[in-house]
């Protein structure tokens, strides 16, 4: 797929979203966005893509289903299993040590998808227990996709997506049977707390403990990756912990981040020299 509508598409979805589009994506683009062009009553994606670049302002909730259709929502229960294991055998304990005074712990799960993984994050600090007892959790789960949200926030999974990385006991412990499917406990529910948020644009409010922001950047160019993990680098705590992707990385990239030694993925803020030069 080439030419002046799908060129203009590319830019639409990059500014909005940092997803970088190339010519031999078009598949992809035909395959994401059939369904849209059927609903809207056209022959096909070409069609759309025509309508996205004529109709001016009057398209932008059409083009912002369009950039949601984009995205990528491949997630699973402790995906990649190694930051969650540092997440509760390293950072948590540190974090329960440095927070004795204000017994607080804030999470920010960036590009949550549907949810899997705030959740894995939550049977975590649930598991840790009197360590924990009345201290204040918050997760904050984050997506662009406002229907992708809407299905974490229902809590709700096959049977298939449960037995992609729950073991039984944890899924009898934290889940409950509901007609085909499992739903998130309300215990557990209610350490989440979900909220529509793009990664380009301003950080959210506060300071977090822990950021998870993994296999997102990937699909950025440098310049907004850059804007990304600086913004990140100011909402997180000076002894916070960054979790990315594992084929992700800061280096050549910012000097606001520096890789915590023997942690794959694990980022900490780098020093006060080091940040300044960012």
């Amino acid at each position: 797929m080439t030419g002046p509508d799908f060129e203009h598409f590319c830019r639409l979805v990059k500014d909005r979203s940092g997803l970088v589009l190339t010519p031999h994506k078009g598949y992809l683009v035909e395959s994401r966005l059939s369904a849209l062009a059927r609903a809207e009553g056209l022959a096909g994606v070409p069609q759309l893509l025509e309508r996205l670049r004529l109709g001016g302002a009057s398209m932008e909730p059409l083009l912002l289903r369009c950039v949601e259709a984009m995205a990528t929502h491949e997630s699973f229960f402790f995906r990649d299993g190694t930051p969650f294991n540092l997440l509760a055998g390293r950072v948590l304990p540190q974090l329960v040590e440095a927070r004795a005074a204000t017994r607080t712990v804030r999470i920010w799960c960036a590009a949550c998808s549907s949810g899997q993984e705030p959740y894995s994050i939550a049977i975590l600090l649930k598991e840790m227990g009197a360590q924990l007892a009345g201290w204040r959790l918050e997760i904050v789960a984050t997506d662009m996709s406002r229907p992708i949200l809407k299905k974490a926030e229902e809590g709700f999974y096959s049977d298939f997506e449960v037995r992609r990385g729950l073991t039984d006991a944890r899924r009898d412990r934290w889940f409950v049977r509901d007609g085909h499917g499992w739903r998130v406990s309300p215990e557990l529910r209610s350490l989440v707390s979900f909220r529509p948020h793009n990664l380009l644009s301003d950080s959210l409010p506060g300071t977090f403990d822990v950021v998870f922001c993994r296999n997102v950047l990937i699909y950025f160019d440098v310049d907004q990756k850059r804007a990304v993990l600086q913004r990140m680098a100011r909402t997180l705590a000076e002894d916070g912990g960054l979790f990315l992707g594992s084929a992700e990385t800061v280096l050549g990239v910012t000097d606001a981040f520096e890789l915590t030694p023997g942690a794959a993925g694990l980022f900490r803020r780098a020093s006060a020299k080091a940040a300044r030069s960012a």
